[in-house]
């Protein structure tokens, strides 16, 4: 048995040991070090930073957040330094800690995403998270979550340019998640996360415009959750390397559904918001469940629910 399995929330995902199956979602908990002063990130399962790009970004102009019932509405535009910025400015106060950092990336192109897993492929990063809810703008603008074949081109170029685990962002704004799961797998992702936020759009009554900037923003927080449990499901029953669930996850017992779903390890995302500390005390409720069900590992909830 590995070391991180000698605990009960010790788990391995693509060959990255975490000392919980509880990470922080890309986009909602910067690149870390932002709540180092709130939360000890060495108690954390895995940190996803924010959303990296080749080159900077300075994100959308207007107002970028809106809340919702039981959710948010976020339309940042990967605000982000690019990753040289990353890899030298911000990398290496991250590697003070005890913890595996997963780099989310996304790209314009094909040919981006291949770049960036190239520059980081030796970095000491643990993992890369490809976001493809990204506008292919070689082909019009459609993103490279919403079309099988693109999503698959990005998962290949991806796999040449790295040795490092390949997790597969997958967005909910699609008709058919398994095909998509299944697209990516075949390409070579070695894990799949999911789910991104669903499209969403808040007007003002008031001034009747929209309340966003860009229009339309990433719907998370609770409101999501049972579609995102729905698509783990699914997607858990149809592959077979590990599924990483995510969306409304604020206390254990939501964590503890996504697994009973068949995720492997789940990702805290808007919670983060409310509170600093929401990937430590998920993963602490998750081992009082595991206790008083009598159980000695947290693999043993992963897809057993009962249908």
């Amino acid at each position: 048995m590995s070391n991180e399995e000698n605990t009960m929330l010790g788990i391995t995902i693509a060959g990255i040991k975490m000392k919980t199956p509880v990470m922080t979602a890309s986009g909602t908990f910067g690149f870390g070090l932002e709540y180092k002063d709130f939360v000890d990130l060495n108690k954390i399962g895995a940190v996803v930073v924010k959303g990296t790009t080749l080159l900077p970004r300075h994100g959308n102009q207007g107002r970028r957040i809106a809340e919702t019932p039981a959710g948010m509405l976020n339309s940042i535009g990967l605000e982000n330094p690019g990753v040289n910025e990353f890899l030298s400015g911000i990398l290496p106060h991250l590697n003070a800690y005890d913890v595996p950092i997963i780099v989310n990336i996304s790209g314009n192109t094909v040919e981006e995403y291949g770049e960036l897993a190239a520059l980081l492929n030796a970095s000491g990063v643990d993992g890369l998270e490809l976001n493809i809810s990204c506008p292919n703008v070689k082909e019009g603008g459609i993103a490279f979550g919403t079309n099988c074949d693109s999503a698959s081109a990005v998962v290949r170029q991806v796999k040449k340019n790295t040795d490092l685990p390949v997790i597969v962002k997958l967005s909910p704004n699609v008709t058919d998640i398994v095909a998509m799961a299944q697209s990516v797998e075949d390409a070579g992702a070695d894990a799949i996360s999911l789910i991104n936020t669903l499209l969403g759009m808040s007007i003002d009554i008031h001034k009747w415009r929209p309340v966003l900037g860009n229009v339309v923003g990433g719907l998370s927080g609770p409101a999501v959750k049972p579609i995102a449990v729905r698509m783990v499901w699914q997607v858990a029953q149809s592959v077979k390397v590990p599924v990483i669930g995510m969306g409304g996850i604020v206390t254990a017992e939501d964590a503890v559904e996504f697994m009973l779903a068949g995720a492997t390890a789940v990702a805290v995302g808007t919670a983060n918001f409310i509170n600093p500390c929401a990937a430590q005390t998920v993963a602490e409720g998750i081992e009082s469940y595991i206790r008083q069900r009598g159980l000695s590992h947290v693999r043993e909830l992963v897809g057993k629910v009962n249908i």
